[in-house]
Parts: C-alpha cells; structure tokens; sequence
C-alpha cells in the first residue's frame, strides 16, 4: 500500500471525526464515525485502483459507507444519519465543484459542462448508493423478522 494512500485515509478518518464533532455527535461515537470515513474512502480507492472509474468508485463508497452507518447505527442505538453525514463527507466531490466554479467563472465553457456533468454524476451516484444500502438494510430486516414469526409459529 502506497503511503499517499495510508495519508489519504488517515485524512479520510480525521475529517470524519471532525465533522462529527462539528455536528455535536456524542463522544462515544466519533470513533465508529472515524472507522466509517476510512472505511469510505478505502472503498473509494480500492474500486478505482479496480476500475480506474471515479463516478463507480463515488458509488461503491457510498453504497459501502451507507450499509456501515444503517448495521452500526442500529449496533449504537442511535438515528442513522447521525452517523452517516459526518461517515460520508470524505465522499464529498468538493475539488470537481471547485474547479466546475472555476470554470463558469472563467468562462470556459467547455470545461464547466465536463466537470459540471462531472459533479452530478458523481452527487447521483452517492445518492443512489446511499438509497439502495438504506432499502437493502430494510429488505434485510424485513426477511429476517419474517423467518423470526415463522419459527415462533410452528
């Protein structure tokens, strides 16, 4: 493992903790949030170390990072985005919005409809990862309270 990558999610776990005490979370559980902003951004590397694809890498993290936030969430007793927002800030596609900004007020056009489309594609796939880890996790539970009921019943 390259050390740029040990930095990044070192950096990735501290940003998490960060807005976690930002956002006034209990102490007791910035360090589960901290886990979950490494484990996002591991995520994050290993699928475009594996794709090289940065918007399929935005999704694996989040769809990684949201099923994390719903199992700890319910481990922790405690409301799930509690836990998420502050785990998925490292996903934040900040420098593409940085440089779309840039460029719409550059007036290069060319290069803010690329790194616009960018952006969105990238604000998608986060969102829809998060919504498919959240119904996923429900699924789940649902199968698992109905096999429950069917062994209380024979």
């Amino acid at each position: 493992m390259e050390m740029s990558y040990v930095v990044q999610v070192l950096m990735a776990l501290i940003g998490a903790i960060g807005f976690g005490w930002l956002f006034h979370v209990p102490v007791s559980k910035l360090v589960a949030i901290g886990l979950g902003g490494a484990l996002d951004w591991i995520a994050y590397l290993v699928a475009f170390e594996l794709t090289g694809g940065r918007v399929f890498a935005f999704f694996v993290a989040a769809l990684a990072t949201a099923a994390v936030a719903e199992v700890t969430a319910r481990v922790l007793r405690t409301p799930v985005l509690t836990l998420m927002v502050p785990m998925m800030v490292p996903l934040v596609p900040g420098g593409d919005l940085y440089y779309t900004t840039l460029a719409l007020v550059s007036g290069d056009t060319e290069r803010f409809t690329h790194m616009g489309s960018l952006v969105l594609k990238e604000a998608g796939v986060i969102s829809f990862g998060i919504i498919l880890a959240g119904c996923a996790v429900q699924a789940v539970l649902h199968i698992l309270a109905f096999v429950r009921q069917g062994k209380k019943a024979h």
